[in-house]
């Protein structure tokens, strides 16, 4: 059967613009077999450039480069330790690409609260590394029938969609982001304003970093790590669902003061949401204040890896910030949440208005 050509433009972009393989390195793909025809494209792509594919293929894939099968059943003693050829391939690869392609993307929701800590614990030096942009890397989908699914469409619609957000001009999409991180990067302090929310938070002495397609694909965003304690007021998420390793938490409500979450609540699933802000020290600050910018994506696909570059929204993220942005909280979570801005929200820098109802006024 033919292969889109498409593929072949998907896997080139992840070899040569989001890492940029370089002759000799080990790159590790993760991925599961529905996504063959375009890991077969990158292992391509990377034996043209010399280097050596590290191929890592699960039956029920998830977020985390272990098998939720193996969880659900090891002792939570086992479950807080890597093996060690685990750990020196997560550690010791030149770059990685991680290719998701679910089966069902509520795999390894039942896990326990308890298992997936342990998990974190496990993971955690890995996180360190992925978080810090010590090496190249990226995350990404590849279009299959379950991820359609939750975002409301027929597979050949959302592979339409998932081309069309990635195979774009990053280099042009990157010069219209460059006067909104520009006005950020001036501004000591940040306010969003929208249904159940009125927050602010210190921005002085951080610089953003346009996301144009280096880091996850698809890009499309402006991002920061707020002043750690600067965090204060309510956000209310009210327009989608808070998606999170399988789980949704919907109607979440988080008041921050003195830069931590003090109170926390949610329509459904809060047991899941304040578990997970309970998980270490720095689960209940704020780890990232994104904006939307690619305006490819103008709907909610129950997807975050779009959802948080739609156009006209924000996103915070409750958990670890990026120290190469100047970020100093550390935590084993890193959560995004969207807000939309669109209908009623606005966003002032230093008290003037910046964005209003998902349009810039720069």
């Amino acid at each position: 059967m033919a292969v889109d050509p498409r593929v072949e433009q998907y896997a080139r972009l992840l070899v040569e613009r989001c890492v940029d393989v370089q002759p000799g390195w080990q790159v590790l793909v993760q991925s599961s077999p529905l996504a063959r025809p375009l890991v077969d494209e990158v292992v391509r792509h990377i034996a043209r450039r010399g280097a050596y594919p590290e191929l890592r293929m699960q039956f029920s894939q998830w977020s985390f480069p272990v098998d939720p099968v193996w969880v659900e059943e090891a002792p939570v003693e086992a479950v807080a330790q890597l093996p060690s050829i685990e750990r020196e391939t997560l550690l010791g690869c030149d770059a990685r690409i991680v290719i998701n392609a679910p089966e069902n993307t509520r795999e390894g929701s039942s896990i326990s609260p308890e298992k997936m800590t342990a998990l974190r614990e496990a993971l955690a030096e890995h996180s360190r590394r992925t978080i810090s942009l010590t090496y190249p890397w990226v995350g990404c989908q590849f279009p299959v029938a379950a991820l359609a699914q939750d975002a409301g469409l027929t597979l050949h619609q959302f592979e339409d969609f998932v081309y069309g957000a990635c195979l774009v001009d990053w280099d042009e999409l990157a010069r219209t982001m460059e006067p909104i991180a520009r006005r950020f990067d001036a501004a000591e302090e940040v306010r969003l304003v929208g249904e159940g929310t009125d927050l602010r938070f210190s921005l002085a002495g951080r610089e953003g970093r346009i996301d144009d397609g280096k880091v996850n694909m698809p890009g499309g965003e402006v991002f920061y790590s707020p002043v750690e304690d600067s965090v204060e007021g309510v956000v209310t998420f009210a327009e989608f669902p808070a998606v999170h390793f399988g789980r949704e938490v919907t109607g979440t409500r988080l008041r921050f003061a003195g830069g931590r979450v003090v109170d926390a609540s949610a329509q459904s699933g809060e047991e899941f949401l304040v578990s997970t802000l309970d998980t270490d020290e720095g689960a209940r600050r704020l780890g990232e204040f994104g904006i939307g910018c690619n305006p490819a994506i103008t709907r909610h696909m129950r997807n975050t890896l779009y959802d948080e570059k739609i156009f006209g929204t924000i996103h915070l993220a409750v958990g670890a910030g990026f120290p190469f942005v100047g970020g100093t909280n550390v935590s084993r979570i890193h959560w995004d949440m969207v807000k939309d801005l669109r209908a009623g929200g606005r966003i002032e820098c230093d008290g003037d208005v910046v964005q209003e109802n998902g349009a810039w006024k720069l």
